[in-house]
């Protein structure tokens, strides 16, 4: 009996004992997981300061990081095209990146210019002329040779161009691959669908908008087309898929993306959405000059005459969701406009000023030479300045 008991007693020391042992490890354990969500929150923490300080940060200066040599003429123009600059003038064009490098040369003699871009693509033709050259930033595509005098172009990231040509009764609408091959062609006329005022491609080349001015009892319309040059257009007459009346004029039209459209009339601004048949999906009124129209695939932008007495512009945003951003006050005269990442670059030759869309200020200040050309480099905060004789990469400061 006693054998049992000294038995019963070990065993219930060894439970006493292993129940230590397990309570050990246990707040061990917890003391591990408290250290590392301690380390954990005060990562966090500290990313959470750098990005709020980041965001916070203004720049007052900018290093020159490189610089390039360059020639140019007095008479080119130079605009961004992707990641490179091209420049062009009645005489020729050529497309360069930002080391100076020359991707390709096109010489040509055009009388009025007519250019479309979209993205990395670029289409230059002649106003009134019969040839149409395209272009991305790597290399030749081809040449279009038209049969009618050319009115309006407009091109596709994928190469294929749109034209209106003119005829003595009426215009046709042409869309052409970008070694020429005729793909598709339509007429229009005052008497039928109207005046083809404005046109655009998506950048897949699969929508085609059209913007017709037309007469109704003795007052200009538009009416705005959608055409489907795909699979989906096939089952409709003409590839049009779906159009809308408007009564106000729109001499502007521009894809966004493969299914967003901004139309800009006189007192309207028209946000349509759809990669298959385009609807609005919003409209947004003003009663005020539009000064100019900027934008990329994200948002789009009226710039107009300030109602502040302290300001020159306004700047009204929108995204593709046809929901207004803000409002922005520059005190600028300015020669372009882009949007960065989540910033609104302003400039002209001699300053600049950038936004954030939370309207902080990160930089307002002066270049140290003329900009011809200003456009986003690699990472944050970087910017290619084309001048006269150099392309300068700058890192703000």
């Amino acid at each position: 009996m006693a054998d049992i008991r000294s038995f019963l007693r070990e065993k219930q020391k060894r439970g006493h004992k292993l129940a230590d042992y397990k309570e050990k490890i246990l707040r061990h354990r917890l003391t591990s997981v408290y250290r590392t969500l301690l380390v954990i929150v005060g990562v966090a923490a500290l990313i959470a300061l750098v990005i709020v300080q980041y965001r916070r940060h203004v720049y007052t200066d900018y290093d020159v990081v490189s610089s390039v040599p360059r020639e140019s003429a007095g008479s080119a123009t130079d605009i961004r095209l992707g990641d490179c600059i091209l420049t062009y003038s009645r005489d020729g064009a050529h497309c360069s990146d930002a080391k100076g490098k020359t991707a390709w040369n096109q010489t040509y003699q055009i009388q009025e210019v007519r250019l479309a871009v979209s993205k990395d693509t670029v289409a230059i033709g002649d106003y009134n002329g019969r040839n149409i050259y395209v272009q991305n930033t790597r290399q030749q595509l081809g040449t279009i040779t038209t049969n009618m005098p050319i009115r309006e172009i407009a091109v596709a990231q994928s190469g294929n161009v749109a034209a209106v040509l003119a005829d003595t009764d009426v215009d046709w609408i042409h869309t052409y691959s970008p070694d020429g091959e005729l793909l598709s062609y339509g007429t229009a006329s005052m008497d039928d669908s109207g005046y083809p005022a404005a046109i655009s491609l998506s950048p897949n080349g699969e929508l085609l908008c059209v913007s017709y001015i037309y007469v109704d009892a003795g007052v200009l319309k538009t009416n705005l087309a959608f055409y489907n040059l795909a699979e989906v257009g096939e089952n409709y007459h003409d590839y049009l898929v779906t159009s809308d009346s408007c009564t106000d004029l729109i001499p502007c039209v521009q894809f966004m993306n493969d299914s967003t459209l901004f139309a800009v009339g006189d007192d309207c601004l028209r946000i349509y959405t759809g990669s298959r048949q385009p609807v609005l999906a919003a409209g947004h009124f003003y009663n005020e000059e539009v000064q100019s129209v900027f934008y990329n695939e994200e948002y789009v932008g009226l710039m107009f005459r300030s109602d502040k007495s302290d300001y020159l512009y306004r700047f009204d945003v929108y995204n593709t969701s046809a929901e207004k951003v803000g409002s922005f006050y520059y005190n600028i005269e300015y020669t372009d406009l882009f949007f960065d990442r989540d910033n609104i670059v302003i400039y002209n030759e001699t300053e600049c000023v950038i936004t954030t869309m939370n309207r902080i200020e990160k930089f307002n200040g002066s270049f140290s030479k003329p900009v011809r050309l200003m456009l986003p480099g690699s990472s944050a905060y970087r910017y290619i300045l084309v001048t006269d004789t150099s392309i300068d990469t700058v890192q703000l400061k």
